[in-house]
């Protein structure tokens, strides 16, 4: 029909190149595919990359206005990918609590610099977690399904194909390889013995053993 149109979603990459631009708040839309990647390229000529996905978010933040915000500033993040530095190993301290007004770590002031972030060793600071409203159903203990949070790091376009194929059990099936007994043991039951031939049993009780009064 020329008079309808066809809407067909298009997915747009975007590089991130400073330190603001990629710390995502938590009222940001998180994009949909986060990668962390590198200039070098596998055989198909795609960049070798690690995609981040975030499981759980922890929720709500403080208001940054809040006068203790800051020693928890790492919260106001879903994900903040700064430059590698030496001196920035923490965002938080245990020291925070003892004067949160001015913290010994504030983990805000890592992406205040805005320094670039392209062609430089990174670090990704994940914020996960969920909420837990006390019910009934935790009496007497509580279930840990659906309860849970985290963050997958898992290889995107890094390698050439499934590493996984290279472990030792691991199972290649080729084309025309479906009836093949010796790869498929569904494919002739008939031929497959998969369990060992064993003795008839024969159970004689006590039979010999000694009785001692």
């Amino acid at each position: 029909m020329p008079s309808e149109k066809a809407k067909i979603p298009q997915l747009v990459e975007q590089q991130i190149k400073t330190e603001k631009e990629a710390a995502l708040l938590h009222s940001a839309k998180t994009p949909r595919y986060l990668h962390i990647a590198s200039n070098q390229t596998n055989q198909w000529g795609h960049h070798r990359s690690y995609r981040l996905q975030v499981v759980s978010f922890a929720g709500d933040h403080l208001p940054e206005s809040e006068s203790v915000e800051k020693s928890i500033s790492w919260a106001r993040y879903k994900v903040a990918i700064t430059k590698h530095k030496d001196e920035e190993q923490t965002s938080s301290s245990l020291y925070n609590q003892n004067y949160m007004w001015s913290p010994f770590v504030d983990f805000s002031k890592y992406i205040d610099d805005n320094e670039m972030i392209v062609n430089e060793d990174l670090v990704a600071w994940v914020t996960t977690g969920f909420l837990h409203i006390t019910h009934a159903e935790d009496i007497p203990n509580t279930v840990t399904v659906g309860n849970g949070g985290g963050v997958i790091l898992r290889p995107h376009n890094y390698f050439n194909e499934d590493p996984s194929i290279n472990s030792p059990d691991g199972v290649y099936f080729g084309p025309g390889s479906e009836s093949d007994c010796e790869y498929n043991k569904m494919a002739c039951l008939e031929k497959d013995h998969c369990s060992s031939t064993l003795e008839p049993f024969t159970y004689h009780g006590f039979e010999g053993v000694m009785k001692f009064e």
